[in-house]
């Protein structure tokens, strides 16, 4: 296989380092001989694949390959780009829990204590599916703030979390 992942990374800093004009590889080209060119054919096709690049490269039905000259895009310079570039910035994604998916979450947890019995679990799911909105909302606080606390074990803090919560609510009952 003729994918060079050091040979795409040296074509996208040329490219950048022409951009926003397109590259004008005819000085480079004229130094190939036949595995040359199909290396950056295949090369150039990949990253155009990803979005990374222009690359106008065609076969034709004289089985020759043309190139026509290629430039970076937005994508590609952001993918040189150490802090990944305003893709990074812009592809920011809020995440919003409404309350009843928490109490939804709490209530298969409560229902899953293997250590409790039918009696208790029961209780303890209509104390939750009583819980008010604002201690829904102190719940999911504590998750995401003991979340980002204990990373990366946090998955494994929160389930013990989650056990001491369902816990205490069965304590009040």
């Amino acid at each position: 296989m003729s994918l060079d992942r050091e040979y795409q990374h040296e074509l996208l800093k040329q490219l950048a380092e022409s951009y926003p004009l397109p590259f004008d590889i005819r000085q480079i080209a004229r130094a190939w001989d036949d595995a040359a060119e199909f290396r950056y054919a295949a090369n150039m096709c990949y990253l155009e694949e990803h979005g990374l690049v222009e690359a106008n490269v065609t076969y034709g039905l004289d089985h020759h390959l043309s190139f026509s000259l290629p430039k970076i895009t937005a994508r590609g310079l952001d993918f040189l780009a150490d802090d990944g570039g305003l893709s990074a910035i812009l592809g920011v994604v809020t995440v919003k829990i409404h309350e009843e998916s928490l109490r939804a979450l709490l209530l298969a947890r409560a229902e899953s204590l293997s250590d409790s019995s039918l009696e208790e679990r029961s209780a303890v799911a209509e104390a939750v599916r009583n819980l008010p909105a604002r201690s829904i909302q102190t719940v999911a606080d504590k998750l995401i703030a003991l979340g980002v606390e204990h990373l990366p074990t946090g998955a494994h803090q929160l389930h013990i979390w989650l056990d001491q919560a369902i816990s205490s609510i069965r304590g009040a009952i």
